[in-house]
Parts: C-alpha cells; structure tokens; sequence
C-alpha cells in the first residue's frame, strides 16, 4: 500500500459518502491506522478493530455504513466474517468491502459469492478505495445519517419516538434521559 498521506484530497468528501460511519478490520496494526486515518480525512467516521472477533462485538452494538475487511487474520478470516455479516438480519444488508493481499481470481470469487460487494487487491491506490467506497454508499443508498433507532447492547433506543426498550420491553425514561440519549447518538464518536 503508497502511504496514504500523499493521497489526500483537499477536504472530506461532499457526496453520498460523507459523514458515513465504517469499520476498517485489519490485523495488520500500521494499515488498519492509515486506513482510518486517510478515510477520516475524506470525511467518515472511522472504527478499527484486529480481528473478526472484535468486528463482531462492535457491529452487534453499533450500526456501521459500510466494512473494509481484510481476508487474511488469525482467527476466523475475512470471508468467514463476511458470510457472518449476511447471515445477520442487523447487518444482512451492510457493504463489504474486502480489501487483501489476496488477489487471484479465485480468491475474488470466494469474497463475492460470500456476500462481499467489492474487492481490492493491496497493494493500493487510497484514492481509488476511496472512489469505490463512495460507489458502493451511492449504489446501496447509504443509510441515513442518524438512524431511526439506536442499538445500545440489548436495547434499543427510538430516535424519533424518543422511547427506550430492553429485550423488547419498554424502559421508563425522562424526559432529560430521552434528550440525552439523542444527543448522544446524534454525536456518537465525537467529544459533546
């Protein structure tokens, strides 16, 4: 991979992409902090993680935009993460994009019939990964930029409705509660 920070555009991008929030999973700790920082800096919000077992936890608790998974980890590997991916009704319909040392045609076919939405070969370009992450937000509509519901480990919190469940029972709140917990989703990731 070109270092990415000779590849940066002048701001954060201003298309479908921008503000989306995506999970970088990569054991390989010098790309997975490149990879957050250059798309941090074409304007998404960037999560990392090591390994899939990481990337699991953290997509059962927080809904990400898209995933830019690495094929080879220890542990269970990138294609086994992205079948876990499709196989989950929250995050079924979440883009993967695998992005690995991997790159022979059977390898791509591997990654695409188990669900993945793109695939990249390392090393390279961090501004051709950042066209393809944009493509892939435009082609699946993106979600929007504050989800209606908010998933809290096993709550649930309505956005709009201003109302908190656990294990689908309702959970009393105030009314401070309920604003708190709005702003707080609203500015998941970012000092309030």
């Amino acid at each position: 991979m070109s270092d990415v920070r000779s590849h940066g555009r002048s701001g954060p991008i201003a298309g479908p992409g921008a503000g989306r929030h995506l999970l970088v999973v990569d054991d390989d700790d010098r790309i997975r902090e490149l990879l957050k920082e250059f798309l941090a800096r074409e304007g998404y919000r960037v999560t990392g993680a090591a390994h899939a077992a990481a990337a699991k936890r953290m997509m059962e608790l927080i809904e990400f935009d898209l995933v830019v998974l690495d094929v080879m980890m220890p542990g269970e590997s990138g294609f086994d993460l992205t079948t876990w991916v499709r196989s989950k009704a929250e995050t079924s319909k979440t883009p993967v994009l695998l992005l690995t040392a991997r790159g022979d045609p059977d390898d791509r076919i591997e990654g695409l019939s188990r669900g993945a939405d793109d695939y990249m070969s390392k090393p390279f370009d961090p501004r051709e990964l950042a066209l393809r992450v944009d493509a892939i937000l435009r082609r699946t509509g993106g979600k929007p930029l504050t989800p209606r519901e908010i998933k809290l480990g096993p709550a649930v919190f309505d956005m709009e409705r201003l109302e908190l469940s656990k294990d689908g029972k309702p959970q009393r709140l105030t009314e401070a509660e309920a604003q708190l917990l709005k702003t707080l989703a609203i500015h998941a990731h970012s000092a309030v």
